[in-house]
Formats: C-alpha cells, sequence, structure tokens
C-alpha cells in the first residue's frame, strides 16, 4: 500500500514533503509559486460537485496561487486509474479525489504526490489510512444510518422490510449497506437490497425489489444517487417512499425525506486541510475529519407525503431545515 517503503525511500520522501512545505510556506503567500492540484471526481452530481465547488471557493480564497486539473470519471472505476495517470505524467503538486475509487487510485498509482480525499464513507476500509500510511489526509461522510432509521420509522412505524441499493463496486456503499443490514436486524425490519455496478442499472434494480418493501433508502452512495430521479419514479409509481441520505440530490425530485451533510461544506473542509498542508503540516498528522454529525440537514418534501397519504409530525417538521410545500422551497 502506499508509501510503505525501504528506509531510504522513506527518507527521500520525508525530504521531498518537507522542501514542499517550505515552499509552500514561503511563497504561497507571495504568489510567487503556482500550485498545480489534481481534482479527481467519480461522477457529476449535486453532492460531488458541490463538493468541488467548495473546495475550490475555500482555495481562492487562501492568498495562495492554484491551478486545477479537474477530471470527471464518470461513474467509471476504471477511468479513475486513467485520471490518477495523467496527475501522474503532470507532476501535480497536490492530488484530492472526490469519492472513494478516485481517492483509491490516486493512492496506488501517484504514490509520491500529497493526497486529500473527501465524500469518503469509511478511508480504513478503503485503505487509505492506516498504519504505515503517509501522505494522505481527508474528510469522511459516514452518515449516522442508526439515526436516519429512527426517522423512517417514525413516519412509517410499521415498517416491516426496508429497499436499499448500493454499488458493489464501490466500498463506501457497501460499507453503508452492511451498516444498515445491521441496524434494521436489530429493529426486526428486513433489509431487502439490490446491487448496481452503473447509474443505468438503478431503475431495473429498483423495480426488482419495490413490491416486497415498505419504503426504500438510498445512502450517499455516489452511483445510486446519480441516478436518485430514477429511483424516485419507480417509488412514487409505486406508492412507497423514498428516503435519502444526501440533501443535495433530492431537489426537484419526490423523495420524502433526505437527512445528510452540506456537501459544500465538506469541500470547504477538505479546502481547508490542504491550506494546513501547505502551512507545514504533515497530513498523517492531520488525519480523518469527520463532519458534525449534530449538524445534518432535514430535507422534506410535504407534497410527497401528501400523495403517499401520509401524515408527518410536526417534531419532525419543526426539524426541518428545508420543507417543499404546494410546489414551493420553504428554507428556514
Amino acid at each position: 500500500m502506499k508509501r510503505i517503503a525501504i528506509v531510504s525511500a522513506i527518507i527521500i520522501l520525508a525530504v521531498s514533503g518537507a522542501l514542499f512545505s517550505q515552499g509552500a510556506a514561503e511563497n504561497g503567500q507571495s504568489g510567487e509559486r503556482t500550485y498545480l492540484i489534481g481534482i479527481s471526481k467519480l461522477l457529476a452530481h449535486p453532492a460531488l460537485d458541490a463538493i468541488e465547488q467548495g473546495i475550490k471557493d475555500y482555495l481562492d480564497s487562501t492568498g495562495y496561487e492554484f491551478e486545477y486539473d479537474c477530471q470527471n470519471a464518470n461513474g467509471e472505476v476504471a477511468a479513475c486509474s486513467q485520471i490518477a495517470q495523467v496527475f501522474s505524467n503532470e507532476k501535480t503538486d497536490l492530488n484530492i479525489g472526490i469519492a472513494t475509487a478516485p481517492a483509491q487510485a490516486l493512492a496506488n498509482i501517484c504514490e509520491d504526490t500529497p493526497l486529500i480525499f473527501s465524500s469518503v464513507t469509511d478511508p480504513s476500509v478503503a485503505g487509505l489510512v492506516g498504519e504505515g500510511i503517509t501522505g494522505i489526509a481527508g474528510v469522511s461522510d459516514m452518515v449516522p444510518v442508526k439515526a436516519q432509521l429512527e426517522l423512517i420509522r417514525e413516519i412509517v412505524p410499521d415498517i416491516k422490510s426496508l429497499g436499499m441499493l448500493y454499488t458493489s463496486s464501490e466500498a463506501n456503499g457497501i460499507v453503508l449497506m452492511e451498516a444498515m443490514e445491521k441496524e434494521a436486524g436489530e429493529a426486526g425490519i428486513e433489509l431487502v437490497t439490490a446491487a448496481v455496478a452503473n447509474s443505468s442499472e438503478v431503475r431495473m434494480a429498483a423495480e426488482s425489489i419495490i413490491d416486497r418493501v415498505d419504503a426504500v433508502y438510498v445512502a450517499t452512495d455516489n452511483t445510486v444517487v446519480s441516478a436518485i430521479t430514477a429511483l424516485s419514479d419507480v417509488c412514487m409509481a409505486h406508492k412507497i417512499p423514498l428516503f435519502s441520505a444526501d440533501t443535495t440530490s433530492s431537489y426537484g425530485t419526490e423523495v420524502l425525506l433526505a437527512g445528510g451533510f452540506d456537501y459544500y461544506a465538506s469541500g470547504v473542509l477538505t479546502g481547508q486541510i490542504v491550506e494546513r498542508y501547505l502551512k507545514g503540516e504533515a497530513l498523517e498528522d492531520i488525519g480523518t475529519l469527520y463532519l458534525d454529525q449534530e449538524s445534518l440537514e432535514i430535507y422534506l418534501n410535504l407534497d410527497v407525503a401528501k400523495a403517499l397519504g401520509l401524515d408527518i409530525s410536526e417534531n419532525i417538521i419543526s426539524s426541518a431545515h428545508t420543507i417543499i410545500e404546494n410546489g414551493e422551497q420553504i428554507v428556514k
């Protein structure tokens, strides 16, 4: 795995890292050096786009000078490796991987380049952090699955089975599916799952389980979230409520309720790690940062609730940050 090598290689890396940090401290604020940052994103959808924008906005406010090579893998894991090879050939100063697969590819191919990840649910399982791994830090978007299941049960109290789609090739998708499987099992709820390989399979996968579930949940699984409209269409056609862990992608869909993080804020936090590194902190000392799970934003579509014949408690309505009612968006 990354940067676990013989002593001489470790010494070389340590020296080059120190020189890079020193150069940043001396030249960054004065604008004498422009840093080339490679940003590899798994695919384009509102959450990952918001992260990318948050990174750029924050970094452009720091006083350092940057150029960005922003690449989109369009949901193809193989393309993540191709992008990483491009960055390696360009000799980028620092790389950012948005989502698990891009971060893993960058770690494996650009071994000598500092790496910052964002929107990686479990960096340890992904092999990005751990004993002996240096030069990597980032932001996890691990969601509080238990709290989200409690929200689902409050709205659908007699739920017996919960549907969940996940991407079989995404580590974060598998981690979150297993987490929900555990929580649902403890609550006496059957988790009915369907795996997909890409976003074009989401509609068919949803139709394969929709007659066997009382509700459907989608986690921060990038491939599934990118096809959230297709999933919400299937759910509404069968009068099944859809819950999501991603508020950003819920606008304009028929998601009933979403409880998720502000992904723009996640991008800002990622940008802050870049700045800390340029000021001289070792990435392994920064480690993995987590979004504040107490600051989950609740998105609630009362028009969907009405169409499904569901009563929403005042407790949930009062806790919602964004409400859709009579076609209007109400932001508290």
